[in-house]
């Protein structure tokens, strides 16, 4: 069998599966839902001053963060519960062909959570009369789509290291959080200059996602070279 059919296979899989069970979009979509109301619980009490579009950008990314978390450890530890990790370990099937197949389909499921959340963070946060406009809605986008990408490519090498371990959430954490930082600079950053529309936000916006672009580039490339050699560990 072809890399493709092979990349093709362990996706639909686990598309196919998550459409059947519903299981990670329903957990992290309650998940960043509660997030979202504590955050309107907390900054209810801040007064009617507050701008809330100075940090607006940081709280969506915690959002994300901490959705993704719960996302990445749920769609290894669901493969090593049912055995399919140790029957894909076993099959004809090359390793990185394995950690694409298993990245994309986090990808795909980090960005259905974002396309539901976006909007309600909008309109809960930022839907204010007279509130100032910000910059382009596609800059946003491509922001969330660069971040996501490092995300869920370098979330799956790690995921897949801690899916072994005893206290795999925790140790998902500690290994994500430092690793993620240049990126989450860069997409947080990015995105709070779309928000602000500083005068210079264009220049800063390109800036930061030409980091959040070759962070992505040079982690995917190391998790692809690694991955074969964290299978086997």
């Amino acid at each position: 069998m072809s890399s493709w059919r092979q990349f093709k296979a362990i996706l639909k899989k686990d598309i196919v599966m998550e459409l059947r069970t519903k299981e990670m979009l329903t957990s992290m979509g309650l998940y960043a839902l509660l997030v979202l109301v504590v955050y309107y619980i907390t900054l209810s009490q801040a007064g009617a001053d507050f701008e809330v579009r100075r940090i607006a950008a940081g709280l969506l990314w915690l959002v994300f963060i901490f959705t993704s978390l719960l996302g990445l450890n749920r769609s290894l530890v669901h493969e090593k519960d049912q055995g399919c990790l140790e029957a894909l370990l076993i099959s004809p099937t090359d390793r990185p062909v394995i950690f694409f197949g298993k990245a994309v389909g986090n990808l795909i499921f980090l960005l259905i959570v974002e396309a539901l959340i976006v909007p309600l963070f909008f309109f809960i946060f930022l839907a204010r009369p007279g509130a100032q406009a910000g910059g382009p809605v596609w800059m946003l986008a491509l922001a969330l789509i660069l971040g996501s990408i490092g995300i869920a490519g370098v979330g799956t090498l790690l995921a897949t290291m801690s899916v072994n371990t005893k206290g795999k959430d925790f140790i998902l954490a500690v290994l994500f959080i430092p690793i993620m930082f240049p990126l989450l600079l860069a997409v947080v950053a990015g995105s709070a200059a779309v928000l602000q529309a500083d005068p210079e936000y264009v220049r800063t916006f390109w800036q930061m996602m030409g980091l959040a672009a070759g962070y992505d580039v040079i982690m995917l490339l190391a998790a692809f070279g690694l991955y074969e050699f964290v299978l086997g560990a």
